[in-house]
């Protein structure tokens, strides 16, 4: 089974695009890239629109929400039993202000 493409992958393949970008840009410099059958089939499943930037290539990405999680697979925090990890809402950060450490 082929390992799950994130949209560092991607993004990879894609240093080289001048923005605005349309969609047949984005495949043309991948595949010039080399990219992989799994990014260029990525990149095929984007809208076809004009991308300002980068980001909103990343957020036009159908990509797996947990690419090296096994199929099934629960994380060990407390949830109910039967929701997976990633249906299960993130963790609010309770530390601000000075007591926040950045590293």
């Amino acid at each position: 089974m082929a390992d799950a493409v994130t949209a560092d992958d991607v993004m990879r393949h894609l240093t080289d695009v001048d923005y605005p970008a349309d969609k047949e840009t984005l495949l043309a410099e991948a595949e010039r890239r080399g990219a992989s059958p799994e990014v260029v089939k990525a990149i095929r499943a984007v809208p076809p629109v004009d991308y300002r930037n980068r980001d909103e290539v990343v957020r036009s990405l159908r990509l797996d929400p947990a690419p090296h999680a096994e199929p099934g697979q629960q994380a060990r925090a407390s949830a109910p039993p039967g929701v997976s990890q990633v249906s299960r809402t993130p963790q609010q950060d309770r530390v601000a202000g000075e007591d926040r450490r950045t590293t």
